[in-house]
């Protein structure tokens, strides 16, 4: 499983690429961590906006894509995909596997090729789309609800939460800026006005509620 000193890996083409893309770079407003958990899309970062559609046909390009990262053994790789059946996602994972790093995959179809290559399989049973031919709606949801729980579990287990409180999240406008007064309030019942000045000392609520309970 992951370590504190390793990384999640999701890897998926098209919708479910995008899904994992999407969970991970909300990671670090949410929880102050941004090289924690890393989405990876078949085409790479064209595909986020632009289909390549042609891209997820390949089986050798995910893991040239994971290498750029230097994946090691305290990682994770998570492949993606509603049939359980892309490419791009079953020799990412085959490979990943061959060079003993975990996986897991979430899929919504049983006994697929993602699942087996995977150490930790998810498979979801959404029953059939409403627009035939398409996975970005039950399936859709289904993966982002999963990718959701993985993520937020993760940083839990990694300390990144007091009680339910995000309070590694960065101060980034002025809507988070309240929230973190309201937070911060909350955690050490103290007023308004109080608060605003250690988010104004420390501008975050960790280091803010460390100093406070110091004194």
């Amino acid at each position: 499983m992951v370590s504190s000193k390793g990384r999640i890996f999701y890897l998926g083409s098209g919708t479910s690429g995008r899904l994992g893309i999407v969970d991970a770079s909300e990671c670090l407003p949410t929880f102050g961590i941004g090289d924690k958990i890393i989405g990876i899309i078949a085409g790479g970062d064209k595909a986020i906006r632009d289909s390549q559609e042609f891209a997820e046909d390949s089986t050798s390009t995910a893991w040239l894509d994971l290498a750029k990262h230097n994946i090691n053994k305290n990682d994770i790789v998570i492949g993606i995909s509603a049939s359980g059946s892309t490419p791009y996602v079953i020799g990412g994972l085959e490979m990943s596997k061959k060079n003993k790093i975990t996986t897991g995959c979430i899929t919504c179809n049983l006994q697929t090729k993602i699942a087996k290559y995977s150490d930790f399989p998810i498979e979801v049973i959404v029953g059939p789309e409403y627009v035939t031919g398409s996975s970005r709606m039950k399936a859709g949801t289904a993966q982002k609800m999963i990718l959701n729980m993985i993520s937020t579990t993760i940083m839990i287990k990694l300390g990144r939460i007091h009680d339910n409180k995000m309070i590694d999240m960065k101060l980034s406008n002025n809507k988070l800026y309240e929230r973190a007064i309201r937070i911060l309030k909350t955690i050490l019942d103290i007023d308004t006005e109080t608060a605003k000045k250690l988010i104004e000392k420390h501008k975050n609520i960790r280091a803010a509620v460390e100093n406070f309970k110091k004194k």
